[in-house]
C-alpha cells in the first residue's frame, strides 16, 4: 500500500471540492483549480477530508495512487494558501525591475534587457532589485516560471554570478592557479 496515497487530505474551511466523473475541481479564496483523474484512481470526500483509492494492485495503479494524492493535496494548498518561489540575483549590475503586475525586466549582463511575462495565475513581486518572488496557486506553474527565469543566467561556479533560488548552494571552484 502506498504510504503517500493512503494519507487523507484535510480540506480547510472556505475550500469547496467537487468531484465529477473523471475530474476534480477545487475552489478556494485564492482561485480555482481542476485536474483530470486517471481511470485507475478514484477520489472521495469523507467529512472534511479527501481519500484517494486505487482500483487494483498493479504497478501502474500503485504509482498513480501516490501521484494523484500529491496533486490533489497541492491543489487544496494552492487555493487556500498559494505557493511562492524566491529567486536571488547575484552579480554587479544584475537587477530586476517590475514592469506592471505581469511583467519583469531583468538586467543579466546581456547587451539587452530580458523581459519575462507572467502566464495567467502568476504574479511577480520584487521586494529588492536583487530578489524576485514568484506567487501563484498552481505549484507546477510557479516552479516552472521560476526555473525559466533561472535558466536565463544560471549561477556560475567561479564567481557565483547569476540567478539562483534563495536556498540554493552554489559549489564554488578555484580559478586558474598562477605559477
Amino acid at each position: 500500500m502506498s504510504r503517500i496515497g493512503k494519507a487523507p487530505i484535510p480540506v480547510p474551511n472556505g475550500v469547496d471540492v467537487s468531484i465529477a466523473s473523471g475530474s476534480i475541481t477545487v475552489k478556494g479564496p485564492k482561485g480555482q483549480l481542476s485536474q483530470e483523474l486517471p481511470d485507475l484512481v478514484t477520489v472521495s470526500q469523507e467529512g472534511d477530508a479527501l481519500e484517494v483509492h486505487r482500483a487494483d494492485d498493479t504497478s501502474q495503479s500503485r504509482a498513480l495512487h501516490g501521484l494523484v494524492r500529491s496533486l490533489v493535496a497541492n491543489m487544496v494548498t494552492g487555493v487556500s494558501d498559494g505557493f511562492r518561489k524566491e529567486l536571488e540575483i547575484v552579480g554587479v549590475g544584475y537587477r530586476a525591475v517590475p514592469k506592471g503586475k505581469n511583467s519583469l525586466e531583468l538586467a543579466l549582463g546581456f547587451s539587452h534587457p530580458v523581459v519575462v511575462d507572467a502566464p495567467d495565475g502568476i504574479e511577480f513581486v520584487v521586494p529588492q532589485p536583487t530578489r524576485i518572488e514568484v506567487h501563484g496557486i498552481d505549484k507546477q506553474l510557479v516552479g516552472q516560471v521560476a526555473a525559466d527565469i533561472r535558466a536565463w543566467r544560471k549561477p556560475e561556479p567561479y564567481k557565483g554570478k547569476g540567478v539562483r533560488y534563495v536556498d540554493e548552494h552554489v559549489r564554488r571552484k578555484a580559478g586558474k592557479a598562477g605559477k
